[in-house]
């Protein structure tokens, strides 16, 4: 058995050494004065993805991401970490997009990716820290979803989720294909 298997990535500013100049007068980030990373829970939805491929050969990963040309850098890294297809969707209109109209075109560019057993995202992303594109797009694809994932086991069609929650854990079975957010309790991340 091989899995299709898409990842959900996105390039975010460095927020460990925060300046000064971290800010615009808006209140937002001012993405140019830090410098650009890949997604920790990104990195821990990857990681699980690659130990996927290596449990089960014959196995593809394709990594999406949306943002301006530069986040190509995520792509990159993930095909260096083992990762077998890239896409990067980029357009000036979607500068700025909410999760709505992230989920949305995300959602959009899966359906063009085609065929997949599992979509990997991280639970959120730390520069918006909502944690809602990876259910959103689950909802747009009309797919069952499982959240806050520390521990995953495949077997057939089936999907083992432990699921964290607040005061513990719960573990939750669905089938392929789904979404699962991943939380970085799940793995350590290779180097690349």
């Amino acid at each position: 058995m091989s899995l299709k298997i898409v990842v959900l990535a996105k390039q975010v500013p460095d927020t460990h050494n925060v300046g000064p100049d971290a800010m615009t007068p808006e209140g937002t980030i001012n993405r140019a004065a830090l410098p650009a990373i890949f997604n920790p829970d990104d990195l821990n939805a990857l990681e699980q993805a690659l130990r996927l491929k290596e449990q089960f050969p014959g196995s593809v990963i394709s990594v999406v991401t949306m943002g301006l040309p530069k986040s190509a850098e995520v792509i990159r890294e993930a095909l260096y970490r083992g990762a077998d297809k890239g896409y990067v969707v980029t357009d000036r209109p979607l500068g700025g997009a909410d999760t709505l109209a992230t989920s949305y075109t995300l959602a959009q560019a899966i359906k063009k990716i085609g065929d997949f057993d599992i979509i990997l995202g991280g639970r959120q992303a730390i520069d918006g820290d909502t944690a809602q594109v990876g259910p959103q797009i689950a909802e747009k694809l009309g797919l069952p979803q499982i959240t806050y994932a520390a521990d995953i086991k495949v077997e057939g069609r089936e999907v083992t989720v432990k699921r964290m929650l607040e005061d513990g854990y719960m573990t939750i079975k669905t089938e392929t294909p789904c979404l699962i957010t991943a939380i970085k309790e799940l793995n350590t991340p290779r180097y690349m």
